[in-house]
């Protein structure tokens, strides 16, 4: 199944190029779906057909779904409190009745990877449209997965499972209460679903499209995002050049502006896979102005990304890491070594990385970053590594 997660600058129009890319994709014969977490339907008035929690028929072959944030976040915490009510009871706590509970922030995008992650594993689509929030919001969401699934490994390891039989003794020894088997259980449900939604990120069918204003603003969100989206292994597949104003105006202050995104256009060219699309001089709605905007088509078989490249020499005895990086600036890049972790930091992003077993019994011996690719090198520790007999 192919999956196209869009996104850009706030106000950019990706709820739009999200439209209309999965309206063309839908006529040309693919069983589309197109997601959104927008609270206010954009989607839908863009689609011309209202959205909500349930799936809706937005056109032939074409499905629209809002997923409810809401009721999933009512379920899971009312669920919650079932199952913990010996330690809520132990501290004195009052339980919240359904009716009351509100989602709090990020439930938003909680639902919208849950949604992400049935719908990739339905047979009912060919093709999967993720209208993403904004790039920062994105980013962070993209991320999220990854992040909880290192969290739970972290402080409910799945080998202290193993120690059933001897929490009622530590209990009556430490005078608390232990955890109980529900909330490894509970631990280990996360992990399954939370892997789920990684391998679709990871899979080589999943890309990501960036929309923008060509423009200076434009410019400066475009470059920090493709190497935010490079640090998650995600590849900027497309760059939609959005409203596009046309070449031949006879205004004078179109005229100033259509030259400004003139040459933001150039120098996106050198260096991404830019479509533009046209400004229509208002908002898109319906079907016949998403026609008219000529959305992207979809490339069934996406370049794969790979991240990072471990099997490369430098020299006799060095071992040469490299991760892809496109528009990494060298004093924004930040390295430390945690044991068995990698911290990369490339400007406000940041990602954790686990070493390759052969790295872990090496040390880092610099760094550089050339051609858009972070090249970390590692000498063999002589006191880990394996020696010749």
């Amino acid at each position: 199944m192919r999956t196209i997660l869009i996104t850009g600058p706030g106000g950019s129009g990706r709820t739009t190029v999200a439209a209309a890319t999965a309206l063309r994709a839908a006529r040309a014969g693919s069983r589309t779906a197109v997601l959104s977490a927008d609270r206010a339907d954009t989607l839908g008035a863009a689609l011309g057909v209202p959205t909500g929690a349930a799936p809706v028929e937005a056109a032939p072959g074409l499905t629209a779904w809002r997923p409810d944030a809401t009721a999933r976040f009512r379920e899971d915490l009312v669920a919650f409190q079932e199952r913990a009510t010996g330690a809520l009871d132990l501290l004195g706590a009052v339980p919240l009745d359904a009716e009351e509970v509100t989602p709090l922030p990020g439930a938003e995008e909680l639902a919208l990877l849950r949604a992400l992650r049935d719908t990739t594993l339905s047979e009912a689509y060919d093709l999967l449209v993720v209208d993403l929030p904004p790039t920062p919001r994105a980013l962070a969401l993209l991320a999220l997965p990854e992040e909880l699934r290192r969290y739970l490994r972290r402080l409910l390891p799945q080998e202290r499972q193993a120690a059933r039989a001897l929490r009622p003794v530590l209990g009556r020894l430490a005078g608390v209460s232990m955890p109980g088997d529900w909330l490894y259980e509970t631990a280990a449900r996360w992990d399954v679903e939370l892997a789920a939604v990684e391998a679709v990120l990871a899979d080589r069918a999943t890309t990501v499209w960036l929309v923008a204003e060509p423009g200076p603003a434009g410019a400066d969100a475009v470059r920090p995002a493709v190497t935010a989206l490079a640090l998650r292994a995600l590849g900027t597949e497309k760059l939609v050049a959005n409203r596009v104003l046309p070449d031949d105006t006879q205004d004078t202050w179109l005229a100033a502006l259509a030259a400004q995104q003139r040459k933001a256009l150039l120098e996106w060219h050198d260096a991404y896979d830019v479509h533009r699309v046209p400004h229509l001089g208002g908002d898109p709605r319906g079907a016949d102005d998403l026609t008219r905007l000529a959305a992207p088509a979809v490339n069934p078989a996406p370049a794969p990304v790979e991240w990072p490249v471990t099997d490369r020499l430098a020299q006799e005895g060095v071992l040469v890491w490299h991760l892809p990086l496109p528009g990494a600036i060298r004093e924004e890049l930040d390295l430390v070594r945690r044991g068995d972790e990698l911290v990369v930091t490339a400007g406000p992003f940041r990602r954790i990385v686990p070493l390759p077993s052969a790295l872990r019994r090496c040390t880092v011996a610099g760094a550089s970053l050339r051609e858009g690719e972070l090249r970390i090198r590692f000498t063999p520790d002589p006191q880990v590594w394996p020696r010749g007999l």
